[in-house]
């Protein structure tokens, strides 16, 4: 059985950011200067698809942070912005744009606070790619990657351009709306557990998950100029308890166990 894991992203390998053109604001109406329309659609990288998040007031997550430099310096992130390896940015999958991060390295215990303005990295288990700068201060640049903890601390607001009141053209404002607050933790949560060529196969890796009595589908999607067909095993509708099995299949041999939601 053929096993294709395809991998994206960190400061040695090739990340391919969308370049977003930022909104611009209207002469006679209020508005925010907005880069991040476009970046809340989702995406698909090596037929994963990924679904930016609406807010990210109450994110929590743990994994690997690795860094991005030189190669990119000086070229535009996914919402526009040029990339600036000495700044205080990141890229993180599906968090929204200008989400400002308290990262903490778990290994040594250093901290230190980023913006994300770019998406990635797209490689197995790295949840943040960090500028240059804030991989130095948080003491990864050596080692590559770093065991870390990221709490949102919330959304970094930009100036908003108003239209002039005058006696006779009042501008009247409307109260803004609290935002609607994402549970996290609840959705499909599947693991991918193989991706094969032949379909064959893939039904035989299907049926032995389904013999064990789980709900398991066959997902075609192209892959490296050809269609692959990948094996998903329904995990839980706990993201929680999705990580919790996906952690039980990398141990019981399945390496390139991937948690997916659908």
């Amino acid at each position: 059985m053929l096993l294709l894991i395809i991998s994206f992203g960190c400061s040695s390998k090739t990340r391919t950011p969308s370049s977003r053109i930022p909104e611009t604001s209207s002469a006679t109406t209020t508005k925010k200067k907005s880069r991040s329309k476009a970046t809340q659609r989702p995406y698909v990288i090596d037929g994963i698809t990924y679904y930016p998040i609406p807010s990210a007031e109450g994110y929590e997550e743990q994994g690997k942070a690795s860094w991005y430099g030189e190669p990119f310096h000086g070229k535009k992130t996914s919402n526009g912005e040029i990339y600036n390896m000495y700044g205080d940015t990141a890229a993180h999958k599906t968090l929204p744009m200008d989400t400002m991060l308290l990262v903490k390295n778990l290994e040594n215990g250093k901290t230190t606070t980023v913006r994300i303005n770019d998406r990635g990295p797209f490689v197995q288990e790295r949840i943040l790619d960090l500028s240059y700068t804030k991989a130095t201060t948080l003491g990864i640049i050596g080692k590559g990657t770093a065991n870390v903890e990221i709490i949102a601390l919330g959304q970094q607001q930009e100036p908003e351009e108003t239209m002039v009141a005058t006696a006779k053209s009042p501008v009247k404002t409307k109260p803004t709306k609290k935002p609607v607050v994402p549970d996290f933790d609840k959705g499909n949560f599947y693991v991918q557990v193989g991706a094969f060529v032949k379909i064959e196969n893939a039904r035989l890796l299907a049926k032995a998950f389904a013999n064990k009595g789980r709900d398991v589908i066959i997902q075609q999607y192209p892959a490296a100029g050809m269609n692959l067909y990948r094996v998903m095993v329904f995990a839980s509708t706990s993201l929680a308890k999705a990580k919790i099995y996906e952690k039980q299949l990398e141990y019981d041999g399945f390496r390139y166990a991937l948690l997916l939601a659908r």
